[in-house]
């Protein structure tokens, strides 16, 4: 007996929504630049003009895309408030105090589903393969049967010479792709993202916690010695674009905001 599928068919104006997206994150279509018409998309599509309308309607409010009367449909770049969620880096704030700033990068890898472990793979809802890779470390030139599915790059933030932050993050490797090969010792990773991907929402948590060996070592503090931990997401498209960890050491940083 032959056993039928259940999985569902994505429907056309999904298919749709997928493939602006797709664009979006590939770089075809940049930040404020038009996309294709209505009447081109239905073409491609073999859709009517309602269904890419429908499509184009929900990421107009998902504020991915933005609709103006008489000159077409256009890539929004979604900024966060005014407000302490707002997505700032550390090299603004120190340079803003008249501090020298300088980042060194201490490490930067393709991770693939096989590697990840079980917080990374809930934090972006991935999948574990059927038969789990050996872990590896894998620099940017995968073997042909491995895919990366993240990236992971570790950063000291230095303020006048003294290590100030240090910052663990991981990326969607299929959204930004090409997210490995900056240089973050002048990029900062923060203005990247935001320069290269739409942007929806973010949260994140601060807690205090003792520095773990490797943390320790990175801001020259002893070992288990306080420090505030800033953990942060950001979604693009309804997901997970990028999770980081911001370790600050306890006596020389402190959060601080308006009410």
């Amino acid at each position: 007996m032959t056993k039928l599928s259940t999985k569902k068919r994505v429907p056309a104006y999904q298919r749709i929504k997928n493939a602006i997206l797709d664009n979006i994150h590939r770089g075809k279509w940049q930040a404020g630049e038009a996309i294709s018409t209505e009447m081109a998309l239905a073409e491609q599509f073999g859709v009517s003009r309602m269904t890419v309308n429908r499509a184009l309607k929900e990421l107009s409010e998902e504020r991915v895309l933005e609709r103006r009367q008489g000159s077409g449909t256009f890539v929004a770049q979604q900024q966060f408030n005014h407000t302490f969620v707002e997505v700032r880096n550390i090299a603004q704030d120190l340079k803003s105090a008249n501090r020298d700033y300088q980042a060194q990068v201490l490490s930067k890898r393709s991770i693939t589903a096989g590697m990840l472990d079980e917080y990374l793979r809930r934090k972006f809802d991935i999948e574990a393969p059927p038969v789990l890779l050996t872990e590896q470390v894998v620099k940017n030139d995968l073997n042909d049967d491995e895919v990366a599915v993240l990236y992971e790059v570790k950063i000291i933030h230095f303020a006048d010479g003294q290590p100030i932050q240090f910052e663990e993050r991981w990326v969607d490797a299929v959204k930004v792709p090409r997210f490995i090969e900056q240089d973050f010792s002048i990029v900062n990773t923060s203005d990247y993202l935001i320069a290269k991907s739409p942007l929806e929402r973010g949260s994140y948590t601060i807690r205090a916690l003792a520095a773990p060996k490797e943390v320790a070592h990175a801001l020259q503090v002893e070992e288990q010695s306080p420090t505030l931990v800033l953990s942060r997401q950001t979604y693009s498209s309804g997901q997970v674009l990028t999770f980081v960890k911001m370790w600050h050491a306890g006596d020389r940083y402190q959060f601080a905001g308006e009410l």
